[in-house]
């Protein structure tokens, strides 16, 4: 029979088990210095195990009499017995949340550091990864809610009348959540169907950007000026965009220039060729400088296309160029600039 001189004992426990958890984070932080999940344990799951451990200590010392043998200090020890129940479930779940995020982050940083023709398949499994994780989180979170709600007896007695209604509830929540759900099965859609992934390239609504964040409701585009674009899940499902890394990251860079038809045309092309070997932009894979248009304001149009290992780079390699060929038709060229002739009717007669 427990009794108020119990007291000591709860404390010791809870601080002994606290003490406990603080000797575990000291050894992970030591090993985790060559093992990965060591690191990310003590990361993600030093205050969760803090909390289960206080909890747990008091759940199991704490006693409907060690407030007192009183019919009102034994009805209140019940209602914090019921509390410290709920809390014990909470922290638990904390704990296993965490602990799962933990194990997946290991796997996460290594496909982070796979580069090259691997890196697609490796953004896709870290896509479906992270995905997966939430929904497992959210699994997790249900259970231990429903858990929580039938710990009290007037919950489990409405169970049945409950349970005897679900057809109806479940229509009338499946029509309201209809947005929500159809954001969800759109989410993982895109994960699994290998469209979308983490860190690729789009353009969308006009703004091109990258896929900082994917989840099952929303997606996050950081903008090329550091904007964040945010979207429903949904969009990528019912509107055309484009994605420039579906099937790689390699990119061709297009530079049009408009001049005159006295423009040399190979010497251009050569000079732009050893412009090319010189710039670290360049993957040395693809160029060419083409005449691909006669306008009608009497100019010709060059194209000049190049390849480059992501679009971040095809940008800057555009621009240079760009800025190479302007600077070059005009210093060795300038009876290549754009002009305009104008021939008068008294001059033509």
């Amino acid at each position: 029979m427990q009794s108020p001189a119990d007291w000591p004992i709860l404390v010791f426990s809870v601080i002994g088990s606290i003490l406990l958890v603080e000797v575990v984070r000291r050894v992970l932080g030591r090993i985790g210095r060559k093992w990965a999940l060591a690191q990310h344990l003590k990361e993600r799951c030093t205050w969760p195990a803090f909390a289960v451990a206080a909890v747990v200590a008091t759940n199991v010392v704490f006693g409907v009499g060690i407030l007192g043998e009183s019919g009102r200090q034994r009805a209140l020890a019940e209602g914090v017995d019921r509390v410290l129940g709920l809390f014990t479930i909470a922290a638990v779940t904390w704990m296993i949340v965490q602990a799962s995020y933990a194990l997946t982050d290991v796997v996460l940083d290594r496909l982070v550091q796979i580069e090259g023709e691997r890196n697609r398949r490796a953004r896709r499994i870290r896509t479906q990864i992270a995905l997966v994780r939430r929904i497992a989180a959210a699994v997790i979170i249900v259970i231990a809610l429903g858990a929580m709600l039938f710990s009290f007896p007037g919950v489990r007695a409405l169970g049945a009348g409950l349970l005897a209604s679900a057809g109806i509830a479940g229509a009338i929540v499946g029509i309201a959540a209809q947005p929500t759900i159809g954001n969800v099965l759109a989410g993982l859609q895109l994960a699994f169907s290998d469209a979308l992934r983490l860190d690729d390239v789009v353009v969308v609504e006009e703004e091109w950007g990258r896929i900082e964040e994917l989840t099952l409701t929303y997606v996050v585009l950081r903008l090329w000026d550091e904007r964040r674009l945010v979207l429903p899940v949904s969009y990528f499902t019912q509107h055309p965009f484009e994605n420039w890394t579906r099937h790689g990251s390699r990119v061709l860079a297009v530079v049009h220039l408009r001049v005159d038809w006295s423009v040399p045309v190979k010497r251009l092309r050569e000079a732009l060729y050893e412009f090319l070997q010189g710039n670290p932009l360049w993957d040395q894979k693809d160029w060419t400088l083409q005449v691909t248009d006669v306008l009608p304001n009497g100019l010709i149009e060059l194209r000049c296309l190049m390849s480059a290992a992501d679009s971040p780079s095809a940008w800057d390699l555009k621009c240079d160029v760009r800025e190479f060929l302007v600077d070059y038709v005009r210093d060795n060229h300038p009876e290549a600039l754009p002009r305009f002739r104008v021939e008068s009717a008294e001059l033509a007669g």
